[in-house]
């Protein structure tokens, strides 16, 4: 048949092109030739393009040439539903390969996160779990290293998937005391499970971190502080950097049980005063110690903490503060909050150290209004006061304080709620 031909006499002209490192003639066929050709001669043709250079010599040399990117760029996107010996996976890493190699991650990782996977035995595209999640983990590293963090969070949500779905978890370290029979797994596979699952941890730490979800980040920091508990071949100056950032990040997140928590769990790891020795985190410790115990923390630590910082733990919030300000300054509230009844907004600036008096009542009435500080403000004399669990106001009746409070409570839940009737009203 004629469309047979016309087939044969281009796969050859496509193999003896490639044979010969005859780039323009392979760019010329396949701008000019093959978009006449119907859809399933492009496919058929392209598969012969993939399969013939994979299984050549040509790469990775040939990928320096523009020509040649466009022709694979083009064979990729006109594939069939198959490709023999999944080729096109194959050229796909070789890629990918190339790409971080010349430092462009972002193309790297668009590569290798079209590969093709399936979970059908015995289909040419078939992917153990773990062969799945190392390749998400790559494309999520990739994206990160450009600071892509929405595409990387995609990628390394879809690695989590694999390892919740499959009960991907770290070896037992003392499997001869484990009651339930487990399959056989060589120590080479248990350290490239624990391998993959440190990456992939170390990758959605980092994530987290960049979109400024501290809490978050911090215990997955942590948790990779005790990587020793898993494997020996870590360095323990790597797994103290680990605890560093988990503290810093603990630092950073905002007032909450949940954060008092974490910072407790920090605070009783026999390594944190370790951190002193290290020049990036000497202040932390100090910090984080202070905040566990309900301390006020000092100007000058805070200047030494804000000089460890990443750009992205620098940055400027709504409400004119920064990040660290704002952390600092909702811990110091409470824990003004413990040593004082009252006290005048200039009076608490110069206590803190770090905002003015204004910025300063801004967080006093927003934290308020979520609850995570007990308290009033008098805005006619400029007073920030404290409500006391049991405490009695002077001059007034133990029934007469609570009517008092329930009062307070009652006008400022009402005025929390017209605030967001009145948001509600002007997004519309």
């Amino acid at each position: 048949m004629y469309l047979t031909g016309t087939i044969m006499d281009a796969s050859t002209t496509i193999t003896n092109a490639i044979n010969s490192s005859d780039y323009p003639a392979l760019h010329n066929f396949f701008t000019n030739t093959h978009p006449t050709l119907n859809a399933g001669e492009q496919r058929t043709l392209s598969a012969h393009f993939i399969v013939t250079s994979v299984n050549s010599n040509i790469f990775p040399e040939a990928f320096k040439s523009p020509v040649i990117q466009k022709v694979i760029e083009t064979s990729l996107a006109n594939l069939p539903a198959s490709v023999q010996g999944a080729a096109d996976n194959k050229l796909r890493h070789l890629l990918f390969d190339y790409h971080v190699e010349e430092g462009d991650y972002a193309e790297a990782a668009r590569i290798l996160g079209g590969m093709r996977m399936e979970d059908t035995e015995g289909s040419v595209y078939y992917m153990k779990p773990l062969e799945k999640c190392d390749v998400y983990v790559k494309v999520a590293e990739c994206y990160l290293e450009e600071e892509l963090t929405v595409e990387a969070e995609g990628a390394v949500g879809k690695a989590g998937a694999v390892i919740e779905t499959n009960g991907i978890a770290f070896p037992s370290r003392d499997a001869e005391n484990d009651e339930a029979p487990k399959a056989v797994v060589s120590s080479e596979e248990q350290e490239g499970i624990i391998t993959l699952l440190l990456r992939y941890k170390s990758t959605h730490a980092r994530i987290l971190d960049a979109n400024r979800k501290f809490l978050q980040a911090s215990m997955k920091y942590y948790d990779l502080s005790t990587a020793y508990l898993h494997t020996d071949k870590i360095d323990a100056d790597d797994l103290m950097i680990m605890l560093g950032k988990a503290v810093t990040c603990a630092i950073l997140s905002p007032n909450s049980a949940q954060r008092q928590r974490v910072l407790g769990i920090l605070y009783n790891d026999e390594r944190l005063h370790q951190l002193d020795s290290i020049s990036e985190f000497q202040s932390h410790s100090s910090i984080l110690t202070n905040m566990y115990l309900n301390r006020v923390v000092q100007k000058q630590e805070l200047q030494k903490f804000e000089s460890s910082l990443a750009e992205h733990q620098k940055a400027l919030m709504s409400d004119g503060l920064t990040i660290v300000e704002r952390g600092v300054l909702e811990h110091n509230m409470v824990a003004v909050s413990h040593l004082y009844k009252s006290i005048y907004f200039e009076q608490l600036a110069q206590l803190l150290g770090v905002v003015d008096a204004d910025k300063g009542e801004k967080v006093a009435a927003k934290m308020i209004s979520d609850g995570s500080l007990s308290g009033e403000i008098d805005e006619v004399v400029g007073v920030l006061r404290f409500f006391h669990k049991g405490s009695v106001a002077v001059g007034s009746s133990e029934g007469e304080k609570s009517n008092m409070l329930g009062w307070n409570e009652t006008i400022t839940q009402f005025c929390v709620q017209l605030n967001k009737v009145t948001d509600a009203v002007r997004s519309v």
